[in-house]
């Protein structure tokens, strides 16, 4: 077993030295890949971040916590060191302080007629868009902090916060265009009614490590928008990215309508549901971890739910894919973010015919990758911000490792600390851990396959089903297993790697992969009931309607236009 305690050096998992069988590219071996790659401790123009991650949300202000707190690491040393560098610190709230953030988003709420609830749909897209103002102004203090929290490398870092502002902003026009639909009275059948979309209460928004902020803000803003009150346990890794944004809640939104949670989720997150006031469970993460809490709910069937879950997104490479561009898709799907994304690639099927052709390419892209810190130009792979996950990806190669596979690319197989450089895999089978569970790490699995038959059975026995990828020039090949796939996964994607956007696309998935489809307009449904008024189709109705929507008194019965 490989000691990770070590402070300096590169070392091979499993020790077994990763020289390449004979679909290894011919570039000679590096003697040294990982080791000093963390910060020179003799270098003082990188300064660390120093946050007070002491501060949360309640009742529409923002407080410092006093209670029990940790430090916050980021996964970088200083090269020669054992421990990792200290960035800031978070609260580890209790219980009580869960259910207080609950029942401040109850009394918000108030069955309704609170003042989010009630507040007009201008009103409330102008507390949405004060708030994204306001966020433009963090963007370099959060991207920053993406980068030293779960190292997202630069480019990446500062991508997901000009993402989630332009999500916000198309929130907003796809808002007023649902509205404008509603500006109308319907007669059918002797009834004359009208609908719109209202809110379905208080809403706990749960995000991920990995995009910390946009992955978060596409559950939180479409639950704030239309009118529900939020409770949001902010991410134990990732969690200061959110620091900066804490007074713009307290500051933009009405008392109780945006309260934090912090800390552990097994001590917060089981009172909050059997709370039974949650009315909304919008969540990103393992199924295994969605379950638990939704079974912790008294009245789990009245729980609207929204999750987006884990995913084993295979590419299949057919005999007459372009190999190049295939092999670049492949490696960007797979090994972007280190492999850290739900999206990833997380297998690769190759067709036995092209496999020879097929590696050789693989490896020596897999091997280009530049690894290193995320601010450094160019860099591609960075440390893992999880502190259990080096362990969990050298146990994952150890077990293939022992059932028949080789690393076959020249740099694979080594780490220093939280650093792990790629791995291609290869001959993988069903015997091995990675070919059926989700890595969420640098590893390439690569097995091959003869029929497409051997595709469908993978498919059909996976427990999940996001997104596959297709990789052919052949419009027969591609037509007949799109025809397959789509009742397998829920998006396909032709000679291109899997990923979330556009956001205007939907994003869902089957099996245990999700729950509920996030796209723009469709998160918008998903955090809102459709409502109507209906009265019999009479003169005397007509003109009853007709005074109360004149008046200009009701948010619901109105034909105005948001434009």
């Amino acid at each position: 077993m490989v000691d990770h305690s070590q402070s300096n050096g590169t070392t091979h998992m499993n020790g077994v030295s990763s020289t390449t069988p004979s679909h290894s590219s011919s570039s000679s071996k590096p003697t040294q890949l990982l080791g000093n790659l963390f910060l020179n401790p003799n270098d003082t123009s990188i300064q660390p971040p120093s946050i007070n991650g002491n501060l949360y949300v309640l009742d529409g202000k923002l407080h410092e916590w006093s209670g029990k707190h940790v430090p916050v690491y980021a996964p970088i040393y200083r090269n020669g060191n054992k421990e990792q560098i200290t960035i800031g610190t978070m609260p580890m709230m209790s219980s009580d302080h869960a259910l207080a953030a609950v029942y401040s988003s109850v009394k918000a709420y108030n069955l309704g007629v609170g003042q989010w609830p009630q507040m007009g749909v201008r009103k409330r897209i102008e507390c949405i868009e004060l708030f994204v103002k306001g966020l433009k102004t963090k963007r370099n203090e959060i991207a920053n902090l993406l980068m030293w929290e779960i190292c997202k490398n630069k480019a990446d870092a500062e991508k997901e916060v000009d993402r989630t502002v332009d999500y916000i902003n198309a929130t907003i026009v796809e808002l007023k265009r649902l509205e404008n639909s509603f500006s109308k009275f319907s007669q059918v059948g002797g009834v004359v009614g009208h609908e719109r979309r209202a809110p379905l209460g208080v809403t706990l928004v749960m995000g991920p490590f990995n995009y910390p902020l946009n992955e978060t803000y596409t559950l939180l803003i479409p639950a704030l928008i239309m009118g529900n009150t939020v409770v949001m346990k902010l991410p134990r890794t990732g969690y200061l990215c959110h620091i900066p944004t804490l007074e713009l809640f307290a500051s933009c939104f009405p008392p109780g309508v945006v309260n934090t949670i912090s800390g552990a989720g097994r001590e917060t997150m089981p009172p909050t549901m059997k709370s039974g006031k949650i009315d909304v469970f919008a969540f990103i993460g393992t199924n295994s971890a969605a379950n638990q809490l939704i079974k912790q709910h008294p009245a789990p069937h009245r729980l609207r739910i929204c999750l987006g879950l884990d995913a084993k997104n295979p590419a299949i490479i057919l005999p007459t894919a372009d190999i190049k561009s295939t092999v670049s898709e492949v490696v960007l799907g797979s090994l972007s973010y280190n492999g850290q994304r739900c999206t990833a690639l997380k297998i690769v099927f190759v067709h036995e015919n092209i496999v020879d052709i097929f590696l050789p390419e693989l490896i020596k892209q897999v091997d280009s990758l530049k690894i290193g810190l995320p601010w450094e130009e160019g860099v591609k792979i960075t440390p893992l911000p999880e502190p259990d996950k080096p362990e969990y990806i050298r146990i994952v190669i150890e077990d293939a490792l022992k059932k028949g596979a080789q690393i076959i690319n020249n740099n694979g197989g080594q780490y220093d600390r939280s650093m792990v450089s790629p791995s291609v895999l290869y001959p993988v089978n069903s015997s091995m851990r990675v070919y059926s569970e989700e890595q969420f790490g640098p590893i390439v699995p690569v097995v091959t396959f003869k029929d497409i038959s051997e595709i469908v059975t993978y498919l059909t026995e996976c427990e999940f089903g996001q997104q596959a990828s297709i990789f052919s020039t052949n419009p027969q090949e591609i037509a007949s297993l799109t025809d397959i796939l789509v009742h397998q996964v829920c998006r396909v994607n032709i000679n291109a790697q899997c990923q979330r956007g556009p956001d205007t696309f939907p994003f869902t998935g089957r099996k245990n992969s999700a729950a509920g489809t996030l796209s723009i307009s469709d998160a918008l449904r998903t955090f809102s009931i459709r409502s109507m008024v209906a009265t019999k189709d009479d003169s005397k109705n007509r003109e009853l309607l007709t005074n109360v929507v004149q008046s200009n008194q009701s948010n619901f019965l109105r034909l105005d236009h948001i434009f």
